[in-house]
């Protein structure tokens, strides 16, 4: 895959060309909701529905993060749910980049179920969510490479 030139590059204000070749922090985030009652179904566990929205919302604040742009969801991929997430826990979304392409990145956020009153915590679903950056006329605009990630053809 054949990078732009940086020169090329609209950068983002107080960036320099340096900051596009790899970004080796701010690839995760991690946030908490307690699933309270309005948010659950008639079996007393969170709407399905409700449950991928806080999952959007963790991949689009990692992706925001990350490049430091406006950021639109453009795919989501590979959605599972492990167990039902029952009113009155706790969940943890853990959002990473874990892939970049030109102007896209690839987020995987799992939703941890946690118990309230102990320390039992298990995994309640997974997802991988792609994300595109847009530059202020609207277009998708280059991110920095992944630190780490080796480009494939």
């Amino acid at each position: 895959m054949n990078s732009p030139a940086l020169d090329d590059l609209s950068l983002p204000p107080g960036t320099s060309p340096h900051d596009l070749l790899t970004r080796p922090y701010a690839a995760e985030t991690r946030v908490t909701h307690v699933v309270f009652p309005g948010a659950t179904n008639h079996h007393g566990t969170l709407f399905g529905g409700e449950a991928l929205s806080l999952m959007d919302s963790a991949a689009f604040i990692a992706a925001t993060r990350y490049c430091r742009r406006k950021v639109v969801t453009r795919h989501l991929d590979a959605m599972e749910f492990t167990r039902p997430i029952p009113q009155g826990s706790l969940v943890e979304l853990v959002a990473r980049v874990v892939k970049t392409g030109r102007s896209s990145m690839t987020v995987l956020v799992e939703l941890f179920i946690e118990e309230m009153y102990s320390e039992h915590r298990e995994l309640g679903c997974a997802g991988t969510f792609v994300l595109v950056a847009l530059g202020d006329d609207g277009q998708p605009i280059a991110v920095p490479r992944l630190a780490g990630q080796t480009d494939v053809p």
